[in-house]
C-alpha cells in the first residue's frame, strides 16, 4: 500500500504544473502575448502578437516596436504592462494594453543521489523539489529520506535540510520549495553524510555542466 502511495505521489508531482502569483517575476524563455487596444486593435500595426508570441531573451531583454529594449527580466506582468502603456503613450491616446504569459520559462536543476533518475533536468519555473524528484523517477530504497540537502547555486556554502519522510506522510508541503536556476538536489543513503564527502564532489560537477551548456547555447 505504502508503495502506490509513493508512487501515486511522484506521479502528481511529474505532472504538476505551477500556479502563476502576481508576484512572479519574468525571467529569461517566457513567452509573451501581447494586445494593444485603442479605438481599433493595433497589435497588428506592432506586431502580430496573437499568432507570435514575444519571447524573453537570454540577457533578460524584450524588444517591442516604438518602445524598444525593454529589462523585462525580473519585472512582474503588472510593472511590465505599465512600462509598455507608458512607453506607447507617447504614440497612441491611452492604449489598453494586456500581457498574458502563454508559456514559462525553463531552470536547469540538478539532481544527484539516491535517485532512480539522477542528472541535470530542465524544468518550468514555479515547480518544486516535489517535482524534480519526481522527474528524476523518485528516491530509491536505499534514500535518508529525512536527509535531502537543496543547495543554491548562489550560496553553495550551505545546504537546505528536507524532510521528505514527513512531507509524504503529514501531506505538509511548507518545504516543499520553489526551485531556481541551477539548484542542486542531493539524496543521501541511510547512514551519515559526510558533506565534503558526499555533497561538495557533485557541486563543480554540477556547475561546470551548467556552464559547458551555456557556453553552447
Amino acid at each position: 500500500m505504502k508503495k502506490k502511495i509513493l508512487a501515486m505521489a511522484f506521479a502528481l508531482a511529474s505532472l504538476a504544473l505551477p500556479a502563476c502569483a502576481e508576484n512572479y517575476t519574468l525571467r529569461p524563455g517566457d513567452q509573451l502575448n501581447i494586445v494593444i487596444v485603442q479605438e481599433q486593435d493595433i497589435s497588428s500595426n506592432l506586431q502580430n502578437s496573437k499568432e507570435t508570441p514575444y519571447t524573453v531573451r537570454p540577457d533578460g531583454t524584450v524588444s517591442f516596436p516604438l518602445v524598444g529594449q525593454i529589462q523585462a527580466s525580473g519585472m512582474t506582468v503588472d510593472q511590465f504592462t505599465r512600462y509598455l502603456r507608458d512607453g506607447l503613450s507617447r504614440y497612441y491616446v491611452e492604449p489598453d494594453v494586456t500581457v498574458n504569459i502563454v508559456q514559462l520559462g525553463g531552470v536547469r536543476v540538478h539532481v544527484f543521489g539516491e535517485v532512480k533518475k539522477p542528472g541535470t533536468y530542465e524544468l518550468t519555473k514555479g515547480h518544486t523539489i516535489m517535482d524534480a524528484l519526481g522527474a528524476s523517477g523518485g528516491f530509491t530504497w536505499d534514500a535518508a529520506k529525512k536527509k535531502v540537502f537543496l543547495i543554491h547555486q548562489d550560496d553553495t556554502n550551505k545546504a537546505i535540510k528536507i524532510n521528505l519522510n514527513n512531507m509524504l506522510k503529514t501531506g505538509n508541503l511548507k518545504d516543499n520549495l520553489e526551485l531556481k536556476e541551477g539548484d542542486i538536489l542531493y539524496l543521501t543513503k541511510n547512514g551519515r553524510i559526510d558533506f565534503a564527502r558526499d555533497i561538495v564532489p557533485f557541486l563543480s560537477g554540477a556547475y561546470m555542466i551548467s556552464e559547458i551548456k551555456d557556453n553552447n547555447d
